[in-house]
């Protein structure tokens, strides 16, 4: 951990020097031009790519609108959706402003602040071809490498509104989301998928976003229902979900949104994607699977509720590992992910007594920290290098191993490292974020608000 130890010291200054866009800009204006070569853009990719945002983009709505819809009370329905929707529209321009510049874009500082955040090169997306490509994704434009990066910023922190379900103000969540956005989800990002990334360097493997995304959005959904505190009545009044049917049509459709998230997350429309594809049903299944019949067992019947719940977790699990894990590894990482993230939903979340309304972290933070780990342990090099992406170390190493069973016992350290990094970063940041706000316009709707339903009193509407 001593590398991490060292990195994270400077992460705040880096962020710091984010903020200073005068002085980025300058930097950038003095940067060398480096001469390219004309990018080939594959038709088949872009198409695929295309499919692949689309995809993703229906996962936050109305997929995951509807999942949390359906769990909470009926007073608090069109807030829950509420909150999906808006920060769909709200990411959209934070994203076109100035996140994907933070995010995909190289700091031109020769200090550790580049390895945390980006530049300022592609603000208000500047100077985007629509012919170019950006270096990650060479086959497809920019600016659908752009947009499908943008539905994951989207996803994440509507995830973490299903923490604080039910009771947080909807000018406080704008707020928060806004900088939590920034803050949070650019820099790991940056340190995850950037090339001058912390995490890249490290050598963390994370093929569609374990931390960046569900650790991520798991960690904050936590910190934030701590801060906030447990809803009125917890856990003796009734809060049944009030319709199972939408929050199954959800989970649905964040399922085959998935596999523009994994599958697309290959950028290409090649073997890798194939596999990832393949893998991310093999997970879901057995994750769902193994979450029912633990809850058979246990409580005599198998529930929708529990079900979904199984799915979801399978695909969180198996989101880092999609791109370098076969089909073995694929079923232990579900069935992995469905037992624990079982009893984490459930007997953990009693024990510690904290109120995770619709189980934020118990499926995504947990579920993202099982397959970030469980990756280091199943990768393997066939599946990873299945479209050359480590052709270049396999020329200088050609015995490189990639996973624990393939005798890189090491790989699991260095996973260890990037969960740790992205915890204590998100737990951080979330925690100051939330007091601050909580201190200058309050965090939490009145009590008898909460008692009868955000829906009339945030928004003069109901559902019936």
């Amino acid at each position: 951990m001593s590398s991490l130890g060292k990195r994270f010291l400077g992460l705040g200054a880096g962020v710091l020097a984010a903020g200073l866009p005068a002085l980025a800009m300058a930097q950038d204006a003095a940067a060398p031009a480096a001469a390219t070569a004309a990018p080939t853009i594959s038709g088949g990719d872009t198409a695929w790519m295309l499919m692949s945002t689309a995809l993703v983009l229906m996962m936050t709505i109305p997929g995951l609108a509807l999942f949390y819809g359906g769990m909470v009370r009926k007073f608090n329905v069109l807030a829950m959706v509420m909150q999906s929707f808006t920060i769909t529209c709200l990411v959209t321009v934070i994203w076109a402003l100035v996140g994907y510049s933070l995010s995909f874009t190289a700091a031109s500082d020769a200090a550790d602040a580049k390895e945390f955040i980006g530049g300022f090169s592609r603000v208000l997306l500047a100077g985007m071809d629509p012919t170019g490509t950006h270096s990650l994704a060479p086959t497809i434009p920019e600016p659908v490498f752009m947009m499908y990066q943008m539905t994951f910023a989207i996803i994440t922190p509507a995830l973490i509104t299903g923490a604080f379900a039910d009771r947080m103000k909807f000018s406080a969540m704008l707020i928060f989301i806004t900088l939590w956005s920034l803050l949070v989800y650019a820099p790991v990002a940056h340190t995850v998928w950037h090339p001058n990334g912390f995490m890249a360097k490290l050598g963390v493997l994370d093929f569609a976003g374990g931390t960046v995304v569900h650790i991520n959005a798991g960690i904050a959904g936590l910190v934030a229902c701590l801060v906030i505190g447990k809803r009125k009545g917890y856990p003796n009044a009734d809060f049944s979900p009030h319709n199972l049917v939408l929050s199954l049509i959800g989970a649905s459709l964040l399922w085959v949104g998935w596999f523009g998230f994994n599958a697309g997350s290959a950028l290409t429309a090649g073997p890798r994607a194939g596999m990832a594809m393949t893998v991310t049903q093999v997970a879901t299944g057995a994750a769902a699977l193994a979450w029912v019949f633990v809850e058979w067992a246990l409580k005599g019947k198998p529930s929708v509720l529990g079900i979904i719940s199984g799915a979801v977790a399978g695909l969180v699990a198996i989101t880092p590992a999609a791109g370098f894990v076969d089909t073995v590894g694929a079923f232990a990482i579900g069935i992995a992910a469905g037992v624990i993230c079982f009893f984490t939903a459930t007997s953990m979340k009693r024990a510690l007594g904290y109120d995770d309304s619709l189980d934020a972290f118990g499926v995504h933070g947990i579920g993202g920290i099982v397959g970030a780990i469980l990756t280091g342990v199943f990768a393997k090099m066939a599946v990873a290098n299945s479209e050359g992406a480590f052709a270049a170390t396999l020329k200088d190493a050609p015995d490189t191993k990639l996973g624990l069973i393939e005798g890189n016992v090491g790989q699991v350290l260095t996973q260890l490292e990037g969960v740790a990094f992205t915890v204590v970063w998100c737990a951080v940041i979330t925690f100051i974020l939330l007091k601050i706000i909580d201190l200058v316009i309050g965090l939490r709707v009145d009590e008898d608000i909460e008692r009868d339903g955000l829906d009339i009193a945030l928004h003069g509407e109901s559902i019936h």
